[in-house]
């Protein structure tokens, strides 16, 4: 299928109905695992590198090369997306490297200060092919900076959507960054009124805690694009300890990275079904 981009697999779900998964990575275990997930599903992903990430590593350059690298070899379309970038420089180094979209975070600056810099971002993007997602009304739990309670208010979305040229809007309707249970409440009622409001696709960012019946729901009530990374976290930290705690004498981080990273591409592919419809577990 070679390299999509995150325009291609997003317009493609609009079409459908469906949700796109979109999965944040840290290493080469959770980029082999997306893909192979999604390869098992049969459906198309978005592989996500954060800032964070990024300032793990060091550089974008390891991460994003070996995550274009997998797109590139897979056999279901995979677009390569820099997730949560507040840099402009990053935002360029991203363009630079080959990256098909880019999630320009703003959220942090006053409303006009968070139009002005994406729409430069955009413009920056746009002349290299690359999509630019934005966020308006902060998502919670982000370092403690973001209210948990804020909403994004539909009229000021379309205002911000339409004055910035974003490609995807990130939304906040009830989620929350980093949840490590699956028991956040969604307005579904905003969520409507925001797609009718909006003329670009909804992202819902925060969805590790969203239940497996509600990201459903949120499908069907307008997000197209859906962000999850701690859930992928947790289950690789699981498998992994279950195995280093079944054999304590293990040296070989082969032994027990593998059944982690398998037990990731299982839950990539689960989520993949849910989101197409296939996992359904609600109306």
């Amino acid at each position: 299928m070679s390299l999509a981009t995150s325009n291609e697999i997003v317009a493609a779900a609009v079409r459908e109905g469906t949700g796109v998964g979109a999965f944040n990575v840290i290493q080469l275990e959770h980029i082999e695992a997306v893909v192979t997930g999604a390869e098992r599903a049969g459906r198309p992903v978005i592989l996500q590198i954060s800032e964070n990430a990024v300032r793990y590593h060091g550089a974008l350059g390891p991460t994003g090369l070996a995550a274009l690298a997998a797109a590139r070899a897979a056999s279901v379309p995979v677009a390569v997306h820099l997730d949560h970038a507040e840099s402009a420089e990053l935002v360029a180094e991203a363009v630079e490297l080959g990256l098909t979209s880019v999630m320009f975070d703003g959220a942090r600056l006053p409303y006009q200060q968070n139009v002005a810099a994406t729409a430069a971002a955009v413009t920056l993007c746009r002349s290299h092919g690359v999509s630019v997602e934005a966020e308006l009304g902060e998502i919670g739990g982000k370092d403690g900076a973001h209210a948990p309670g804020v909403r994004t208010d539909p009229a000021e979305a379309h205002a911000f959507a339409t004055a910035t040229g974003v490609d995807a809007l990130a939304v906040a309707v009830g989620s929350s960054h980093a949840m490590s249970t699956r028991d956040a409440k969604l307005d579904f009622g905003l969520i409507a009124e925001l797609r009718a409001a909006v003329p670009v696709p909804l992202v819902l960012h925060g969805s590790s805690g969203v239940a497996d019946e509600d990201l459903v729901r949120a499908v069907a009530a307008g997000i197209s694009k859906v962000n999850i990374g701690t859930q992928l976290n947790r289950v690789f930290t699981r498998e992994l300890r279950a195995r280093l705690d079944a054999g304590p004498e293990l040296v070989d981080p082969r032994k027990y990275f593998a059944p982690a990273r398998e037990a990731v591409t299982e839950e990539v592919a689960r989520l993949l079904r849910v989101l197409a419809g296939g996992g359904r577990t609600a109306a």
